[in-house]
């Protein structure tokens, strides 16, 4: 199958220009100025398809390097599956994910991986990855994680959150810091003190304080800065590249910088709920009929949204353009409110924690580009161009170049997206945590390695077409 995408704008990290792309089977082999013959003097005539890019974007395919499908949590399990998801992935322009295979204190890392690869193998409709949780540090995960990078994993992540469940103390860390060092993982971070918002947690439940509001308030961001702080020096002690996710305190963010600033190989990300969501408007929402001062359960996630009238959300804006912080994930982990939600009705500590954004995430930073807050470059740089690079990817991925990976989207900057149940809806949640929000664009066709998966409003891929990605070592390391 040969298809030429003509008369578009191909943005890439570094700028844009005028070019046709022409692609052979899953693999982009050119990138042609306009009406040139290098290959011919029809060369529309002699490929399989057409699509007409005229006065639209031509970008590499989104890469989201932070979701949660199928993973069990409070009781329940997100409900997206890796076939729901990674569907919902590719009608957003995401081509790619990278998930989380996990292990938790008392189980194996190999058992874990082997149930992720379980669950995702034949079921996805765009290509897939893993990290790994280490959610025990003993010696036989220790061990476990030599294994890794010859399965393609090449990142691991730890809590320092969730005691009980994928908590690890400090020398759990500095333990599992020193073997990556060893083996060129890179260390993902969820950074909160787990064990003293707890006890905040119990104290606001205790005072009769138990709706989802408060579940922002326990999670303050002093708890945030202080574990970000500890991670880094845990890091710069063991000379381990670190990345902490889904940032939302500014606080946080300056932690991060300095440290860059030290020439340390420290990274983060955000995601889109910490960009546009805030305390008082989500967690505090009480409108919903059907739900009351319960409705903020819609938005419960960890890290939490920050309040508005404290900056946060202008910080993380401010440090994707001075690349304090270098990607935006989704942290995709959704739930629906009716069964899971409301496993925390009257007690905020229950409800499982996530919000469902993968089908949203590459529209969401695009407004940002219609609004000032990024250059187009960047947004390309962003959801496509760093996930590539960080994780292993770079050169398949994330790029449009001949060798490269044919994941291609057509974007039409005069397009118009509605979002909301009904809508632009794809996810397995029986609601959207971004119901009402409207965007100047539209993704028009989603390539995944040749393949057309979306065109013309309709959904022309299948699960199983994606395929298990194995990465290589970092390449944004400095």
């Amino acid at each position: 199958m040969t298809i030429l995408i003509k008369g578009g704008t191909v943005v890439s990290s570094t700028g844009r220009s005028e070019a046709d792309v022409l692609v052979d089977g899953e693999t982009i082999v050119a990138v042609l100025a306009p009406g040139s013959t290098l290959l011919g003097h029809d060369l529309a005539g002699s490929v399989d398809q057409v699509i007409d890019a005229t006065g639209k974007y031509v970008i590499p395919g989104g890469i989201d390097a932070h979701t949660h499908m199928q993973l069990p949590f409070g009781g329940t399990e997100a409900c997206d599956t890796f076939e729901t998801g990674t569907i919902a992935a590719a009608w957003g322009g995401t081509t790619s994910i990278i998930d989380f295979a996990v292990q938790k204190t008392g189980e194996r890392v190999e058992d874990g991986l082997s149930a992720w690869h379980e669950k995702a193998r034949g079921n996805c409709a765009v290509d897939y990855g893993f990290h790994q949780i280490v959610g025990g540090v003993d010696e036989h995960s220790l061990k476990a994680m030599e294994t890794l990078v010859d399965e393609g994993i090449t990142s691991y992540k730890m809590f320092m959150a969730y005691p009980g469940v994928f908590y690890a103390t400090d020398d759990q860390i500095l333990r599992a810091m020193q073997k990556a060092r060893e083996l060129g993982l890179l260390t993902m971070m969820h950074a909160e003190n787990g064990p003293a918002i707890d006890v905040l947690a119990e104290q606001l439940y205790n005072q009769g304080k138990t709706t989802p509001y408060f579940h922002g308030i326990a999670r303050a961001w002093q708890m945030e800065e202080e574990a970000t702080h500890r991670a880094i020096m845990l890091a710069n002690l063991t000379e381990a590249p670190l990345y902490v996710v889904h940032v939302s305190a500014k606080q946080a963010v300056e932690q991060l910088a300095t440290a860059r600033d030290r020439g340390q190989n420290v990274f983060g990300e955000t995601c889109p709920q910490y960009l546009y969501l805030s305390l008082e408007e989500q967690l505090g929402a009480a409108g919903d009929p059907t739900w009351g001062d319960f409705e903020g359960a819609k938005w419960v996630c960890s890290t939490p949204l920050r309040s508005r009238a404290e900056g946060h959300q202008d910080a993380m804006w401010q440090a994707l353009r001075t690349n304090d912080l270098q990607m935006v994930s989704t942290d995709h982990c959704p739930f629906c409110m009716k069964d899971q939600k409301e496993l925390g009705r009257g007690d905020f500590r229950a409800i499982p924690n996530g919000i469902g954004s993968i089908e949203h995430r590459m529209d969401l930073l695009y407004q940002g580009v219609v609004t000032g807050e990024i250059t187009l470059e960047r947004w390309v740089e962003l959801t496509s161009t760093t996930p590539a690079r960080m994780f292993g990817l770079y050169g398949r991925k994330g790029v449009i170049q001949p060798g490269a990976d044919a994941d291609l989207v057509v974007y039409d900057p005069e397009g118009h997206t509605s979002i909301g149940v009904g809508k632009t809806h794809h996810m397995a949640m029986d609601h959207s945590a971004w119901e009402g929000y409207e965007i100047d664009g539209h993704v028009d066709v989603v390539v995944s390695r040749g393949t057309v998966l979306v065109a013309d409003g309709e959904f022309h891929g299948r699960a199983g077409h994606g395929q298990y990605l194995k990465r290589g070592l970092t390449q944004y390391l400095t």
